[in-house]
């Protein structure tokens, strides 16, 4: 504690202290500082210990009188939050300096050195410095409580797809993970037909409808409810709904288009199978290789549906192959997929093994067929189909056999298999027998397509025992590779104290 005088002068000299008559320079107070310690306390009515409430789960500190700011440890947002709570009993003195004194991150203390001035006793300015002692209580915010609680929403994602299968559903939640977009998410709850996003908040709901029209080939439409309404302050409380319907198209699926979108494409052949679906439909024809990829928007325009479902997949063996070379294309033709090889194949049914009736078809994989091999696919010419376009093709223009992807041991794969994937939190409807064989079904689609794995995380799993450096194994089944996979880290959180570090209440 220290006084201020006006400057001195050379022919100053010094007077006693009135209390203890120690010769001091002369001041309005005509003390010294140690007993004009003792008469004045200028800190006397300034708090010495002061609560800051904290929630845990967002890490958010709260600013009275209903506001909760993010704010690091030893931040300027921090400080600032820290002097506003003695706003009122600082409004005597003049506050000249603030800081942090260093703390344990998890000692729930936070310390901050002020030095203050007042004037006292005739006009002597007196300065002092102390420290207040801020105690961190844990308090839950209202919108952690409202997620906590799981019975509290805004808005709504419904997610829904017209087919019978998941495997859509598989793939899009690992891009959520992938992304996170999940965080905002008070619960996700799964369905027959697709799975719902509650939300606490109409923003994060529209957030989720965006990254959903960027990453799937999807419509949607907005509807909102009344909850209730304040006419004095003229604020209203809606509940929304977003509905997001995906296209009815899948991987593998067969598929027939109109004629108007077949010319549209490159002229290619209505009869096309998915290799693969993404923000667009991607489509090739297995008689020409030519590919496509078909929007969003271009489907709702030109709508058309699968052929078949997958359970409709029969197994057949390859008896002979011709790869097609240096074949012309026609006018108009679009591009012709580099990754694919054309080939003539005769196939016969394994169900059919005693007789001798075979089938002959072109295919876009005779970079993976050899004779001997088994290979799934779609019958057309023994099925009864009612497509609208498909029923008025000529009968001529129909392949027999429309081959889809080589059968490799499913039970062989899956002892081999060295990673897995996360999945999301969710409460499941009744779990339907189907859903493990459409589940793996998807991890096998994930090893044997490059492309799609590339916006999945995987991991490597700890219960592997074989590793796996190559891509394909001894049967030729295609794998994900080490360098592919993501070690999964468990990373126990932990406080090193360094300037701007979390608050960790625990």
């Amino acid at each position: 504690m220290e006084y201020m005088t006006g400057p001195a002068t050379s022919s100053q000299g010094n007077i006693l202290c009135c209390q203890c008559g120690v010769p001091v320079p002369p001041n309005p107070a005509n003390m010294c500082v140690a007993c004009l310690r003792t008469q004045v306390d200028i800190s006397e009515g300034i708090p010495k210990q002061v609560s800051v409430h904290f929630c845990k789960q967002c890490e958010r500190y709260l600013q009275p009188p209903g506001t909760w700011i993010q704010c690091a440890l030893e931040s300027r947002e921090l400080l600032t939050l820290c002097l506003k709570k003695l706003k009122a009993s600082l409004s005597k003195v003049r506050l000249i300096d603030a800081g942090f004194i260093w703390t344990e991150p998890h000692s729930k203390r936070l310390k901050v050195k002020l030095t203050i001035q007042k004037e006292v006793m005739n006009g002597a300015i007196l300065q002092q410095v102390f420290v207040v002692d801020y105690v961190v209580q844990a308090q839950m915010c209202d919108d952690c409580h409202r997620v906590e609680a799981k019975d509290f929403w805004k808005a709504v994602v419904q997610v829904r797809q017209k087919v019978l299968h998941k495997k859509t559903f598989y793939y899009l939640e690992q891009i959520i993970l992938k992304h996170r977009l999940h965080q905002n998410t008070l619960r996700v709850k799964e369905i027959h037909d697709g799975l719902d996003f509650y939300y606490v908040s109409k923003q994060h709901a529209q957030k989720m409808l965006d990254f959903l029209q960027c990453t799937v080939p999807c419509r949607s439409k907005t509807s909102q409810r009344l909850i209730s309404h304040d006419i004095h302050s003229n604020s209203y409380n809606y509940k929304s709904t977003f509905s997001v319907e995906i296209v009815p198209i899948c991987k593998d699926n067969v598929v027939c288009l109109s004629p108007k979108l077949a010319q549209s494409l490159g002229n290619m052949s209505q009869i096309c199978v998915c290799v693969r679906v993404t923000s667009a439909i991607h489509l090739i024809d297995p008689n020409t290789l030519q590919i496509a990829e078909v929007d969003g928007n271009t489907y709702w325009r030109h709508p058309f549906h699968s052929l078949f479902h997958p359970k409709q997949l029969e197994e057949f063996i390859v008896m002979d192959i011709d790869i097609v070379k240096d074949r012309k294309q026609g006018a108009g033709a679009g591009v012709r997929s580099n990754k694919h090889t054309l080939a003539e194949v005769w196939v016969q049914k394994t169900s059919e093994m005693n007789t001798n009736q075979q089938y002959h078809c072109r295919t876009h994989l005779g970079h993976l067929l050899n004779p001997g091999d088994l290979v799934q696919g779609f019958d057309l010419a023994n099925c009864n189909l009612n497509d609208e376009f498909i029923n008025k093709m000529n009968a001529h223009h129909l392949p027999d056999v429309v081959l889809i992807k080589k059968s490799y041991d499913r039970s062989r794969r899956q002892r081999r298999r060295n990673w897995k994937l996360k999945e999301l939190e969710r409460e499941r409807e009744d779990m339907d027998t189907d859903d493990e064989r459409q589940y793996q079904d998807f991890l096998e689609d994930l090893e044997e397509d490059e492309v799609l794995r590339k916006n999945v995380n995987i991991y490597k799993s700890k219960d592997a025992n074989v590793p796996v450096e190559s891509d394909t194994d001894e049967e030729g089944a295609p794998r994900i590779s080490l360098a592919e996979m993501l070690e999964d880290l468990h990373i126990s959180h932990d406080a090193t104290g360094g300037e701007g570090a979390e608050m960790l209440t625990e």
